[in-house]
Parts: C-alpha cells; structure tokens; sequence
C-alpha cells in the first residue's frame, strides 16, 4: 500500500463523520428512500450553489450526460462534437441515444476542446457541443456558445470534474442547455457511491429530464414516454447536502496544493505543469504533469511509495468500443500525445504539506535534483 495514496477520503471524512451520521439516520428513520425530501432538498442546494434554475438528480454523471441528450432530442443521424481527449462516458452518452460522436482535438496547453477547431468539425448533422471541463478547468466558454449560436446548435456541458469552476466569472454546468454532472465518490463534490445530476435554466426541458428519469412517468403508473429508471436515492442526496456545504473550502485547499506542485516542480526536468486560462479558474479535481518519461517516473514515485494515476491511457478514438468510428493511431495527435506523457499527483483536501513536499523530493530524485524548495 502508498505511503501516500493517490487518493485519501479519510481527512475529509473524518471531520464531517458525525453531520453524515445524522444525514444517514434522518433517512434511515424517515422510511422512505427514493425520490423523497433528501433529494429535493439536495436538488434545491446544489441549483443555488451552480447559479441555475434547476437541478435534477440522476443516479451517475454517464446518465445525466444521456437524459441532457434525450431531452435535446438528439437521436440516431444527429452528430454530436465532443473533445478528443475525455473519458470514455462522454462518448458513451452520444452512443445511448443512437448518434455519432465527431472528435475535436484539445488545446495543447489546457486540455480543453480548442474552439478554434470546433467550426471545421460542424455539418448539417451537427446537433450538440460538448464540451468536457477536464481536470476540473472550466473550458472557453464564450467562444463556444458563440459558435453554438451562429450553427444554431445546443450545448451540453460535461461538468462531472469542475464544481466550482468558472470562465470570465460564471460557474461551469450553468453555460449550456442541459449539462451533466457526476458525484462519483473520488470527484470534487462525491457521494457515497454513484450519483450525478442535470443543471439547467430551461424549465421545459428541466421536466422532461424529470420525467425520463422515472419510468417515463409524472404521475405514478401514468407514462407518458419511454423513460429509464435513473433517479437518485435519497441516502446519496443526504450525503451529498452535508458536502456541499464544505466543498468551497475542500476547492481552496486543492487549489492550495495545487499551488505548492506548480511552485515546487518549476522548470524541474522536461516537466510540463498545468495552464490556466486566464478567463478560467481551476478547481484541480486533478492535478496533471506531463513528461517524455512518465512511465518511468511512474514506477520510480509508486517504488517510493507514491499513488499516481494515468488520465487516460487510452484516448477515445483508440478504444475498442469506438472501432466503428473507423479513427486509427495519429489521428487525433495531440490527445494521443497527452495520453502517452499524463501523470495525476496526489492531490485531496487534507493532504499534509510533508506529503506534498515528499512527492516534490521523488519527483526531483528522480531528474536528479537536490531537493530545494521545502
């Protein structure tokens, strides 16, 4: 096991134990564990914090991504525009209700969809823009919803690691028409297991999303459409109240972190550190170096006792499941460049500035530097 995980849950839950007992509790005695108060108080929280009109609970960030898609009406023969560099489940939600996700590669420096590659990409079977906010930085908003405007397309945000983030002042997940957003355990706002949601200010498409996401049914036993089982359980909504309330202290102190790698690895090795925007902030859900030599330094930090991770080893355009596509190697160059060098940190709220500081020691042992900064 790490002498420092990539992960650690327990500082922050060690501080909330007793609120999230009493959340439990207050379910568990209430007897009633679906669609119930909890969601609906949750629901009513996170619309406020997100600056929208609605938000939706769903059961997992793929899921609301789906139902944002559905309501949209995007169907088999739409095209969707998504980045070349994001996890699997934003692919996922266009192949769910039947259309073709068409790839744009990312700005180099941000690792956000670039926007000035997003027009060539458009045709007349272009419906959605999707943009992924990555690692927790908000994407280029503006010129997105410009050219959104000008196609006269839609816009679905992929918000599921960027709570809290915002370009030229305004929170990511309250841009686009309908967006998703997940609260898997090991994201910025995490449940207790899978949850996500739906944020939008469009009240028509609010309900639509309500009803898709139970059996199709307003009333229940009268199903007016198609619909899916994907609602949130009241357990999760309770959990994720009492996080809310913390999360913009457990934002600063990542950002903190964050801070302390960017000082500390400064022009160390070939390293490349994260970029902002500098209309966007970053919530560093993760907090992402690349070098020539990753899987090297990989094993070198795990040898010393380091949790690291690769987000992604495999870009989407190479994944078996997208084979139909019909992409191949080199296509997409500068996902598949971020794929062979990405390495995540350890990075959580809690995380000591010791650990932080061993981290910096490997990582220059390794370039062969004297350790300096701490």
């Amino acid at each position: 096991m790490n002498r420092i995980p990539f992960l650690n849950f327990d500082p922050m839950h060690s501080a909330i134990r007793s609120e999230m007992q009493v959340a439990f509790q207050d379910v568990y005695d209430s007897n009633w564990f679906v669609m119930g108060q909890s969601v609906e108080s949750f629901e009513k929280k996170y619309a406020e914090f997100n600056h929208v009109a609605h938000c939706i609970g769903v059961s997992n960030g793929l899921d609301a991504l789906h139902l944002a898609l559905k309501a949209l009406g995007v169907a088999a023969g739409d095209e969707v525009i998504v980045p070349s560099n994001t996890y699997i489940a934003t692919l996922l939600a266009v192949s769910y209700v039947g259309a073709t996700p068409v790839l744009v590669e990312p700005d180099i420096n941000t690792y956000n969809i670039d926007p000035t590659n997003i027009e060539k990409a458009i045709t007349n079977k272009t419906k959605v823009i999707m943009p992924v906010h990555l690692y927790g930085q908000a994407c280029e908003m503006d010129a997105i919803m410009s050219i959104a405007k000008k196609h006269g397309l839609h816009v679905v945000e992929d918000n599921a690691q960027a709570h809290g983030a915002t370009f030229k002042n305004k929170l990511t997940g309250s841009f686009g028409d309908a967006n998703g957003t997940s609260f898997y355990p090991g994201k910025n706002l995490g449940a207790l297991g899978d949850a996500g949601a739906v944020t939008t200010n469009d009240d028509t498409l609010a309900q639509k999303i309500r009803i898709l996401r139970n059996y199709g049914s307003e009333i229940k036993y009268h199903n007016e459409v198609i619909g899916y089982n994907q609602r949130l359980d009241e357990m999760q909504a309770a959990f994720l109240s009492v996080k809310l309330s913390y999360l913009p202290e457990w934002t600063r102190q990542r950002q903190q972190i964050a801070q302390m790698f960017s000082d500390a690895l400064k022009n160390i090795g070939d390293l490349i550190l994260p970029v902002t925007h500098p209309d966007a902030t970053h919530v560093y859900h993760l907090y992402v170096i690349r070098t020539k030599h990753r899987d090297a330094l990989q094993k070198h930090l795990t040898e010393n006792g380091i949790g690291t991770m690769i987000h992604y080893p495999i870009p989407p355009h190479l994944q078996n499941a997208y084979t139909s596509l019909g992409y191949k190697k080199g296509d997409f160059a500068i996902a598949e460049e971020i794929a062979d060098t990405c390495l995540s940190l350890p990075i959580w709220p809690g995380i000591s500035t010791h650990d932080v500081a061993e981290v910096v020691k490997s990582i220059n042992g390794f370039f062969g530097i004297d350790n300096k900064y701490f």
